[in-house]
């Protein structure tokens, strides 16, 4: 019933930035928790940026100070805003959306990062 479409990965320089989304769909009623994961080649999947259901923000601690993710007046709509990006930033990016009973993942979308 929910659908999550991400996009705005790509290849960027180091210090360069990007923006991603996520945009949600189907029927939402409470969102407990939306925002970000990533995982780099051999690598687990890690958290990058979250809202919890309160509104308020985690981030993980290697992103934080460049990285700033924010949401839409409908709040089903998140945006993740990619600055200073480094190299081991390299991952490919998941929207996670968790609902009252049911976890939500995107299709992902790959940020590169070269130096």
């Amino acid at each position: 019933q929910v659908q999550l479409v991400e996009s705005g990965g790509g290849l960027v320089q180091a210090g360069g930035s990007l923006r991603l989304s996520c945009a949600a769909s189907g029927s939402i009623f409470k969102i407990n928790a939306m925002g970000w994961y990533r995982q780099a080649p051999g690598k687990q999947r890690e958290l990058v940026a979250m809202f919890t259901s309160g509104g308020a923000t985690n981030y993980d601690d290697s992103v934080k100070g460049r990285f700033t993710i924010s949401r839409d007046n409908g709040k089903s709509t998140v945006y993740l805003q990619m600055n200073s990006l480094k190299p081991e930033d390299t991952a490919v990016y998941y929207c996670h959306l968790a609902i009252p009973g049911r976890i939500y993942w995107g299709q992902g979308t790959q940020v590169t990062v070269s130096s």
